[in-house]
């Protein structure tokens, strides 16, 4: 058995799951594809279920997720062409992890709103922002 310590380094700067932990759970990143796990959209479909989302994070976004292999673009023909964004596979698989953090943000969610008010009430720990 490892001998564990607490000064031992649990997530290396250049290991790999950090970079794709960012990329995939990143807000906007889970919001695209649970908007995706229906069917297919076009862009602007996309963005006007997201409230919020500018279209340059939302362009910067979908690259990211074709990138990774968990969309899939598809040029459509017609006058002007239209671009569709659609799940993969990969994408696809993400749908169970996501559902089990979802539910557990609306079981939890008035929970946290209380400890963050009563966080936001007290004092700052350690003479945070202290003038």
């Amino acid at each position: 058995m490892p001998n564990d310590t607490e000064d031992d380094v649990i997530y290396r700067a250049d290991c790999p799951s950090r970079i794709i932990l960012d990329q995939v759970g990143d807000k906007w990143s889970m919001m695209v594809l649970a908007v995706l796990v229906a069917r297919p959209h076009r862009f602007n479909a996309i963005k006007r279920r997201l409230e919020g989302v500018t279209q340059r994070v939302l362009t910067q976004t979908l690259r990211k997720l074709e990138r990774n292999g968990m969309i899939r673009r598809r040029v459509l023909g017609g006058s002007p062409p239209g671009v569709e964004y659609a799940l993969t596979p990969l994408g696809r698989s993400l749908q169970k992890p996501f559902a089990a953090l979802h539910e557990w943000t609306l079981a939890h969610i008035d929970a946290i709103r209380e400890h963050q008010e009563a966080y936001d009430r007290s004092d700052p720990p350690n003479g945070e922002n202290s003038k």
